[in-house]
């Protein structure tokens, strides 16, 4: 009863709340040009953000099956893996905490294949709004851009969770933000992988911010 409920009632409960929510909602691009140029490129590229700023721009991306997300074995991302389906993405499964080499090997044969793919820059348990080196690792070993993300609320609440989730309250405004591209080449040494690693966490911390203020 349980596998059900998981596989065929849950998931579409949750998108039929998450798609009626968010379409209350008002949205607001505080970086229309640098969506405007990762819109305008034909082959791969990375997507990131940090964990607590899914829940909206996992709306306003749906329908894109060219984009992978990478969501764990467990049981409960096979709540989210077939979440994630109706909403039109494309899913792998795997983790970046556990097995993290088999992981990352998937990741970068679908964008070898021409694929896009959308990580989480502080990962699955932080520390929160702190970049991970995996997401600029996977740009430099595939040579391409890396696209910091988020997205805020005029009126929102923060969860009690490690990541302060942030759930927009209905017929509020939302606003998005996308900043520049990183790139890394794919034999920088350890410095150059901590200084865009960096350059990553401070752009996604800013964006945030800007949204946050709005």
């Amino acid at each position: 009863m349980k596998k059900f409920l998981f596989n065929y009632v849950i998931p579409y409960l949750l998108y039929g709340v998450v798609y009626l929510w968010c379409a209350t909602l008002r949205m607001r691009n505080l970086n229309s040009e640098a969506e405007d140029q990762i819109k305008s490129l034909t082959g791969p590229y990375i997507l990131t953000l940090w964990h607590g700023r899914i829940f909206y721009l996992f709306y306003y991306l749906r329908n894109r099956p060219d984009y992978f997300l990478l969501i764990s074995p467990s049981a409960d991302g096979d709540l989210l893996a077939k979440l994630a389906r109706l909403m039109g993405y494309s899913v792998i499964r795997g983790s970046t905490f556990k097995k993290a080499v088999p992981a990352a090997r998937s990741l970068i044969r679908v964008l070898r294949d021409g694929q896009r793919i959308i990580v989480i820059a502080d990962g699955s348990r932080g520390p929160r709004c702190v970049a991970q080196s995996g997401s600029v690792q996977l740009a430099g070993i595939t040579k391409l851009p890396l696209f910091p993300m988020t997205f805020s609320a005029k009126n929102k609440v923060a969860l009690n969770t490690w990541d302060k989730f942030i759930l927009p309250l209905p017929f509020t405004r939302c606003s998005i933000n996308f900043g520049s591209p990183i790139y890394l080449t794919s034999r920088s040494s350890e410095e150059l992988v901590e200084e865009k690693r960096l350059e990553l966490e401070t752009q996604l911390n800013q964006l945030s911010s800007e949204c946050d203020k709005v």
